[in-house]
C-alpha cells in the first residue's frame, strides 16, 4: 500500500523533476554518530555576566544563558566552544605576577550550572604578557600578540589548569578539551609565524599535561584546515602531546583529515588524534543575509551528513545572535551567525538541527536516485522497534539561488521496504518558505528593526515546527510516500507502527 503527502500545492506550469529515496527499514540498524551534538560554537562566555544594555532592549546575560539551555535541551548539545578564556574580565595579572581567575570563576560557575561542558580555548593573551599589546581583534579588543616571555605563557596555562582542577575537580576537568588559540594561520588572529604558533602550542600542551596527563590537548584551531599537517609533524618530531586536531571551515563540507591523523598514529605508535571541526557554518561572514534564510537549513544537513564518518565533531558557529565579536545586532534579522535570534526565536538552521536530532534509533540505508540525487536531494533514515524516520532535503551550494529556484524543486518518492506488516501512522514536519521560517513570519508582520510587544507575541506564537498528520498506512512490508520538496526545503517523515 502507499500513502501520498504534499509539502506544498503544485503551481501551474511544468511538473518538478523526480527523485527517489529507497529506505531499507529491515536492515540491521547501525550507529548515527551525533557529530552535531558534541560541541556548539558561542560568543565569549563572559556574556553570561553582561550587565549593560543589550540589542533591542534585551537582557544579554539572561538570553545568552537561555540560548545555551535551548541548545542543551532541544538539540542535546554537550559542550560549548568559545573564544576568550583570558579576557580582561576573566583573568587579571596581579602586581606580583600571579594570576587572578576570579572573573573566570564567576563565568564558569554560571556556565557549568547550565549542565554543559567547556572546550577550553586557550586564548587570547593578557595585555601584560604581550610583546605587542596593541595588536588586537574584535570589538572587545582581544590581544592576539605573541608572548613577550614564553615562560610566562606556560605559567598562565599551568596555573589555569591547576586552578580549574582545584575548583571543579580533577576528574571533571580531565573530561574537558583544551584547544590552543584560534586561527593563528590568519594574520588578524596572530602576529607571529607558524613556527611561533608551534612553540605556543608546545609550551601550552606541556604545561597542561604537566598538571594532569589525562586532560586532552589539541590544535591548531586553524582556518580552512591550515597547519594541521604541520602541527602533527611538529608533535611527531618533538614528541609533543596531541590528543586531537581542530580546524574550521565555512561555505562547504569539511574535508576528510583522517589520512593525516592515521599517518601520525602509524608513525608514532600513539593513539590516533580525534578530529574536531570547532567552527563550521554556511558563511564566514557575520551580517550576511543567508544566515537568516531557509537556504542555509539544507546546507547544514548536507554538511553534517558528510561529516558523520570522517570526524568526531562538527560544531556549528554559533548558538545565539547575542554576539559582540563583530558588533551587536542592529535589528532582529540582520544576518547574524546565531541559530537563535536576539530574543531566542528559532531560525531555519536551528530547525534543521532539531529535525536531525529527532531521528530516533539506529541508521539504516537510504539510497537516493533520480534528478539531483546526492547533489541536491539527500536523505538519512533511522529505525526503532516501532518507528521509521526519514529526513530528506533539497539544497544547493549556489547562493545566487538564496530565495529558491522553481526549476530545482523536486517531487520525491520515499519508498520504505522491510516494514513489519501492519498499520502505521504517518506524520511529517517541514522547513521551507512557509514552515519554520522566521523571516517569512517577520515579513508578514511588516517587521522593520525591532518587534513591538504585539509583534513579539506573534513571533513567539509562531516559533514552533508543527506536526502534520498524514493518515494511516496499511502495509504488508512496503510503503511509498510522495512529497513535494522545494529548493530550499526539508521534509521529515515518521511511520509509527500501531499494530
Amino acid at each position: 500500500m502507499s500513502a501520498t503527502a504534499s509539502a506544498v500545492p503544485l503551481a501551474a506550469g511544468p511538473l518538478p523533476s523526480r527523485a527517489r529515496v529507497a529506505v531499507d527499514a529491515g536492515a540491521p540498524p547501525g550507529p548515527l554518530p551525533d557529530v552535531w551534538r558534541r560541541v556548539i560554537g558561542s560568543e565569549h562566555l563572559s556574556l553570561l555576566l553582561w550587565d549593560g544594555p543589550g540589542p533591542g532592549g534585551s537582557d544579554v546575560a539572561a538570553e545568552f544563558a537561555e540560548a545555551l539551555g535551548i541548545m542543551r535541551d532541544e538539540i542535546g548539545v554537550a559542550a560549548v566552544r568559545a573564544h576568550g578564556t583570558f579576557l580582561p574580565e576573566t583573568v587579571t595579572v596581579n602586581a606580583d605576577g600571579t594570576f587572578d581567575f576570579t572573573g573566570l570563576d564567576a563565568v564558569y560557575d554560571r556556565f557549568l550550572g547550565l549542565g554543559l561542558k567547556p572546550v577550553v580555548e586557550l586564548s587570547f593573551l593578557p595585555r601584560e604578557l604581550c610583546a605587542d599589546p596593541d595588536h588586537t581583534v574584535f570589538a572587545y579588543g582581544a590581544q592576539v600578540s605573541v608572548p613577550a616571555d614564553w615562560s610566562r605563557w606556560g605559567d598562565l596555562v599551568r596555573d589555569l589548569t591547576v586552578h580549574l582542577r582545584e575548583r571543579y575537580g580533577a576528574d571533571e576537568v580531565a573530561g574537558w578539551d583544551f584547544e590552543v588559540w584560534n586561527e593563528a594561520n590568519l594574520a588578524v588572529f596572530w602576529n607571529g609565524t607558524q613556527a611561533d604558533y608551534l612553540r605556543l602550542y608546545e609550551v601550552a600542551a606541556r604545561a597542561v599535561k604537566g598538571v594532569d596527563p589525562r586532560i586532552p590537548v589539541g590544535g591548531p584551531s586553524s582556518a580552512a584546515a591550515g597547519w594541521v599537517g604541520a602541527l602533527l609533524e611538529h608533535c611527531r618530531a618533538g614528541e609533543v602531546p596531541v590528543d586531537f586536531v581542530s580546524t574550521h571551515t565555512y561555505g562547504n563540507a569539511p574535508l576528510d583529515l583522517r589520512p593525516l591523523t592515521r599517518s601520525f598514529a602509524e608513525h608514532t605508535g600513539r593513539p590516533e588524534p580525534r578530529i574536531l571541526w570547532t567552527e563550521w557554518g554556511v558563511t564566514p561572514t557575520h551580517f550576511h543575509r543567508v544566515n537568516d534564510t531557509v537556504f542555509a537549513a539544507p546546507f547544514l544537513l548536507r554538511g553534517m551528513k558528510s561529516a558523520l564518518d570522517t570526524t568526531d565533531c562538527l560544531a556549528y558557529w554559533v548558538a545565539s545572535d547575542q554576539f559582540e565579536e563583530q558588533g551587536w545586532a542592529p535589528e532582529l534579522l540582520h544576518g547574524g551567525f546565531g541559530l537563535l535570534t536576539v530574543g531566542n526565536l528559532r531560525k531555519p538552521r536551528f530547525w534543521a538541527l532539531a529535525l536531525l536530532s529527532g531521528l530516533a534509533g539506529g541508521r539504516v540505508p537510504a539510497a537516493v536516485t533520480g534528478d539531483g540525487a546526492e547533489a541536491m536531494v539527500e536523505a538519512l533514515a533511522t529505525t526503532t522497534e516501532s518507528t521509521v524516520d526519514v529526513l530528506v532535503w533539497n539544497g544547493t551550494l549556489d547562493q545566487s539561488k538564496i530565495d529558491g529556484c522553481p526549476a530545482l524543486d523536486r517531487t520525491v518518492d520515499v519508498e520504505v521496504s522491510g516494514l513489519t506488516p501492519g498499520t502505521y501512522e504517518l506524520t511529517s514536519r517541514r522547513v521551507d518558505e512557509r514552515h519554520g521560517n522566521i523571516g517569512r513570519t517577520w515579513r508578514d508582520l511588516d517587521g522593520h528593526t525591532w518587534p513591538t510587544d504585539t509583534q513579539w507575541q506573534a513571533l513567539r506564537l509562531g516559533d514552533t515546527l508543527g506536526v502534520d498528520y498524514l493518515g494511516r498506512v496499511e502495509t504488508t512490508g512496503t510503503a511509498t510516500v510522495t512529497v513535494e520538496l522545494p529548493m530550499p526545503g526539508i521534509r521529515s517523515l515518521r511511520l509509527t507502527r500501531r499494530q
